[in-house]
């Protein structure tokens, strides 16, 4: 039962990850823009939000928990949205290829991330010596009196705020793309840009602002990563690019439903962490275990294919630019 409670947690949190990176990329190819940069948005926040608490830490005794969480939340945000505006120039308004360009980002982002995690390292004395202890703790925390009611307790609030924060975002995001003019404009651009440019719709700030708005959204996957994940320390072991490219799978495996990013999320983390807790494995086996939440995927996006249901297909205009004057 113990080791059954530990996956279970181990799962949540690192489905909490994958989560937001889902969310932000499926507002975000609701435009009909394909942003392969996930993992190297995730970066950008996780190292934002890392050298905001850094710095800010440094410069107080005794740090505030409410404005660590403030300042991490902001620059990690910022530093994310950023990074999609940097997509959204180069694909939107000089209309360059948006897988190459998406490819591009992750390998800047990652470039930017363990640079600038390695100035940080050096500054805190050395590899592995920097921690925001304050800042994490405070991402941490989880909710009180409610943590302690045993097994209970254990498997559903012994989380930071990020985690519930998350399915709050998925049901928000579920109902603003059904439920509300502006999703149902933003599902349009995606479609067909052309007739919704022709109904008035203003097409490049639809793509511009979920572009954007997604990309600040991965950011707080990369913001999670670093102060719950990893508990306020920075590593270059590549983890938060596999993390990356576990979040975009993870958008087909939900066939673009921010709510089915809830169960989604914690099945991938079920899935990677299970070979940890199988008695007998060998490394190699534990290798192919951590395939599986990629060949799941594989498996619904050609179940998904050959039903041809339109409700589970992507935006009909997803990956491509929009040329207003050839409508």
């Amino acid at each position: 039962m113990t080791s059954l409670i530990s996956l279970l947690q181990a799962a949540i949190c690192f489905g909490t990850v994958i989560m937001f990176g889902s969310l932000g990329e499926i507002l975000t190819e609701k435009s009909g823009n394909l942003n392969l940069g996930v993992p190297g948005i995730m970066y950008l926040g996780a190292i934002a939000s890392l050298t905001g608490a850094f710095f800010y830490e440094r410069a107080v005794e005794v740090p505030n928990p409410i404005v660590c969480i403030i300042i991490a939340l902001i620059c990690a945000f910022l530093a994310s949205a950023l990074g999609g505006l940097i997509y959204s120039f180069l694909t939107i308004t000089l209309r360059a290829n948006q897988n190459v360009t998406g490819l591009a980002l992750t390998i800047f982002g990652s470039g930017i991330g363990n640079f600038f995690g390695g100035s940080l390292n050096k500054l805190a004395g050395g590899v592995g010596q920097i921690s925001v202890s304050a800042t994490s703790a405070a991402y941490r925390t989880s909710v009180p009196f409610l943590s302690s009611l045993g097994t209970v307790g254990d498997l559903l609030f012994s989380y930071g705020f990020l985690a519930y924060f998350a399915i709050i975002l998925a049901i928000i995001m579920q109902w603003y793309l059904n439920r509300t003019r502006s999703g149902l404009n933003l599902r349009a651009v995606g479609e067909n840009p052309g007739t919704a440019d022709a109904a008035g719709i203003n097409v490049t700030k639809y793509k511009y602002l979920s572009t954007c708005i997604g990309a600040g959204i991965v950011g707080l996957g990369g913001l999670y990563y670093v102060m719950d994940y990893t508990k306020g320390t920075w590593a270059n072991d590549g983890t938060i690019e596999g993390l990356g490219w576990l979040a975009v799978a993870l958008v087909i495996f939900t066939t673009w439903k921010p709510v089915n990013t809830i169960w989604g999320a914690y099945l991938f983390g079920v899935l990677y962490w299970m070979n940890y807790y199988l008695p007998g494995l060998t490394r190699y086996s534990q290798e192919l275990f951590k395939m599986l939440p990629y060949l799941i995927t594989i498996i619904v996006l050609i179940f998904t294919s050959l039903r041809k249901k339109k409700e589970n297909q992507p935006p009909a205009n997803l990956g491509l630019a929009y040329f207003r004057e050839e409508r």
